[in-house]
């Protein structure tokens, strides 16, 4: 699979200086969670499940949840299960795609039903992901895995009242953490799942405002991150929460973004465009979750997906500062001006983050120095 593929020779070449890698399954873990990048959650009781997913992969979905659990009824769990199957054995006798594909299951004993189900079909999937964690369900999760297929990666979703409880949450993210850390090789990222989050306090955030504006959900976040986001070896990629709006309604508040860079570029259609679907709160969280330790998003509408990929491509300014920290001759540390004559970069404190530009840069390529959000933006086109 391979990031800006739908976009056109023309395009990539006009505005990357180093095009996106092509990451395969046998790809290092990392690399393959940091290539995630928005992830579309789909409802496993859809008829037209395997044409959806070949569709939106040639659109530049690259990773798809289908979640049996809080998107389907609970009374239509079996239909969606079979349903589920049939959908995932007509895309692998189709050839499959390049997505990474993981089911949303709501119980363990589901994965190893699922797979016995699936039979060959299963060899589409990447991987199952893990609602409600916490350390004694996660267990299960584990244990239902490994008794039947070790090749199969998880994304643990953190979501659940303990966490939330402010007199649990360190004990109970202590345990995750350990339990993760055991299990480290068959763990491809950790998502938070925002609106169960929110649904603890009541509350339901607002299109014109992001997560981190809920202090209460905010925190949770933060410790999530605290915790199992670290730099030093022992952490993992966690993915962005959920943005769940797609629609327009009336404003309250002024729009988040600018009209200056669409005027220069000429293309201030594609602002009013961005404006009508809310996409403005949707960057401006994008933005947020990276400036919190965070890379990718879970999305619930394919417009999204494009906004969310050029939020991540690194651009030319981050690449020269990433590459003059990890130059072989600053081993040692100290403190260099950049290239771009804007700031310091200093090397011992800014490594972590110059491995990730880096990493990040392989997955969704470096754009050209004079290239910026708009651009490629507007090469997407309306989602």
């Amino acid at each position: 699979m391979r990031h800006f593929a739908h976009l056109s020779g023309g395009d990539r070449r006009r505005l990357f200086a180093r095009l996106p890698e092509d990451i395969g399954r046998d790809a290092d873990r990392e690399l393959r969670a940091v290539a995630l990048g928005a992830t579309l959650y789909s409802p496993a009781n859809r008829p037209t499940l395997a044409v959806d997913i070949a569709k939106r992969a040639k659109a530049g979905v690259l990773s798809h949840v289908l979640c049996l659990e809080d998107a389907v009824a609970d009374d239509q769990v079996e239909v969606a299960e079979a349903n589920l199957v049939t959908q995932l054995q007509a895309y692998a006798d189709s050839g499959g795609g390049d997505s990474q594909l993981f089911i949303r299951v709501r119980l363990a004993d589901q994965i190893p039903d699922l797979l016995a189900r699936l039979g060959g079909a299963a060899d589409v999937l990447a991987g199952f992901v893990l609602p409600k964690f916490t350390a004694p369900s996660g267990r299960k999760y584990f244990d239902a895995l490994t008794a039947a297929r070790t090749d199969l990666l998880v994304m643990p979703v953190i979501e659940s009242p303990e966490v939330v409880y402010q007199e649990s949450r360190t004990e109970v993210l202590r345990g995750i953490a350990h339990l993760l850390a055991e299990q480290r090789e068959q763990v491809l990222a950790v998502r938070i799942g925002a609106t169960d989050l929110c649904a603890i306090f009541g509350l339901r955030r607002d299109r014109e405002l992001s997560i981190y504006d809920l202090h209460p959900v905010a925190s949770v976040i933060s410790d999530i991150v605290t915790m199992l986001g670290r730099a030093d070896g022992t952490g993992f990629v966690i993915t962005g929460p959920v943005w769940e709006y797609f629609s327009a309604r009336p404003r309250l508040f002024k729009p988040l973004l600018r009209t200056t860079p669409f005027a220069e570029h000429e293309v201030l259609p594609l602002r009013s465009d961005l404006l009508a679907r809310h996409l403005d709160g949707l960057i401006r969280e994008i933005v947020l979750d990276k400036a919190n330790g965070m890379i990718g998003k879970t999305v619930i509408h394919p417009s999204h997906v494009h906004a969310v990929h050029t939020l991540l491509a690194v651009t030319a300014e981050e690449y020269a500062d990433a590459s003059d920290i990890l130059r072989e001759d600053a081993v040692h540390g100290g403190v260099r001006r950049s290239h771009y004559g804007n700031k310091m970069n200093e090397v011992k404190p800014h490594r972590a983050w110059a491995q990730r530009t880096l990493l990040r840069s392989r997955v969704f390529g470096v754009t050209r120095p004079r290239v910026g959000m708009v651009d490629l933006l507007d090469a997407g086109g309306p989602g």
